[in-house]
């Protein structure tokens, strides 16, 4: 493990939402909210409606910058994101989850809950220096985010779907020569 378990269930979350908006878009009704939180089982408050969709949808966006950025320049985006809430961190432990870090109470729009678990999220990563673990997919067809959480640095792609791609165009390209 290089994160700890809720760092890097955040970094999936938020990788998941920045990609949901590659076509075909999959965040678009409450719906796909549902299918979010079936895969990423959150806490607190959460709406279910219309305004928190389309919060989340706005949200992608500058979760790819975070996500993307330079170490510095992921310095500064944390730090904003951190200084438009307030914070109100508690350790908490919830289902059948050990201690962690709640930044902001549970009460605040699911939307920026997510901005700030991102930002806490993304102080582990910095700090460790392991930026490189989080690029674009290296299928040239593609520019969803890809999050590499293996032991050996060996994920180059977003999906089973953009690497299987790239393995059967390897193998034909292979049995060509």
């Amino acid at each position: 493990m290089i994160f700890t378990d809720d760092t890097e269930d955040t970094l999936r979350s938020a990788v998941w939402l920045v990609n949901s908006a590659e076509d075909p878009d999959t965040l678009t009704t409450i719906a796909d909210e549902r299918a979010f939180l079936s895969l990423f089982p959150y806490t607190g408050r959460i709406d279910r409606d219309a305004a928190e969709v389309a919060a989340l949808r706005e949200l992608r966006a500058r979760l790819r910058r975070m996500l993307l950025a330079p170490r510095d320049e992921m310095v500064a985006e944390v730090n904003s994101a951190l200084a438009e809430s307030t914070l109100a961190p508690q350790l908490r432990r919830h289902d059948g989850i050990d201690w962690h870090l709640h930044a902001v109470d549970d009460e605040q729009p699911f939307a920026e809950r997510i901005l700030i678990e991102t930002a806490m999220a993304l102080i582990d990563v910095i700090r460790a220096d392991e930026g490189s673990r989080i690029a674009v997919c290296d299928d040239s067809e593609c520019q969803a985010v890809a999050l590499d959480l293996s032991r050996n640095r060996s994920k180059r792609y977003c999906s089973t779907t953009c690497a299987n791609r790239n393995a059967v165009a390897a193998y034909r390209a292979r049995r060509a020569r």
